[in-house]
């Protein structure tokens, strides 16, 4: 009979070791798998979204913006040179800065000219039904009140014979524009303007924009331009 024997005791003390090391391995991954997992979400989804002020809030803002215009006198003051120069009649040309725009101006400034208004043209009412200069004036102050470009404010400053200017303030700071027109003598139907801002280089051609707008509604009474704009 073959006879049995054992094995030697290096080898039930490795046996032994690897016992032991597989149990901790399972009772450490079981551990593990009891842990609470934690899931991330990156989802664009989950991100809060942005609530719109409310309507009390702009309001607010919009008053402290006014009171600080107030505060450092954003709307600017009236400059010297306004109104009918006394050495060659005309309006004054506009400032380097590209915030102003007068028919005084070269035709050759395209930032600044702007072509004069006739309120009888030839090809229009003047031919038929021409109006006095006292009746022209009254529709160039009726446009002004009922339009406010750009929501600013207009007010009617000095009003003589040919001459206007008015005050165009903005809704927020208090930005001041002069927009001035004169009606020259001697020259049939034709008015002169200008309209500039009292501060700052640019204007976002508020000042051209605000223009047109008086042009367009002068228009349906029957004024024109000189010259394209």
């Amino acid at each position: 009979m073959a006879s049995m024997t054992a094995p030697p005791p290096t080898t039930i003390t490795c046996r032994r070791r690897l016992a032991g090391a597989s149990r901790r391995r399972s009772s450490s991954n079981s551990s593990r798998a009891s842990l609470p997992r934690i899931a991330l979400s990156l989802d664009q989804d989950d991100e809060p979204t942005p609530q719109p002020v409310p309507r009390r809030e702009i309001i607010l803002r919009s008053s402290e913006l006014a009171v600080v215009g107030a505060i450092f006198q954003l709307g600017g003051k009236k400059p010297e040179y306004l109104g009918v120069q006394k050495s060659t009649p005309a309006l004054a040309l506009c400032p380097a800065t590209k915030n102003c725009v007068s028919t005084s101006e070269n035709i050759a400034d395209p930032n600044h000219y702007a072509p004069p208004w006739n309120y009888n043209p030839e090809g229009g009412r003047g031919r038929k039904n021409p109006v006095s200069r006292e009746v022209a004036k009254e529709e160039l102050i009726e446009v002004i009140k009922s339009l406010k470009p750009d929501k600013f404010t207009p007010r009617i400053v000095e009003n003589k014979n040919d001459y206007l200017r008015v005050e165009y303030e903005s809704p927020i700071l208090g930005f001041v524009d002069d927009v001035e027109f004169w009606f020259p003598p001697g020259k049939d139907s034709i008015v002169e303007y200008r309209s500039a801002s009292r501060m700052g280089n640019f204007d976002f051609d508020i000042n051209r924009k605000r223009i047109k707008a008086l042009r367009l509604e002068l228009e349906k009474k029957g004024w024109a331009s000189q010259d394209s704009f």
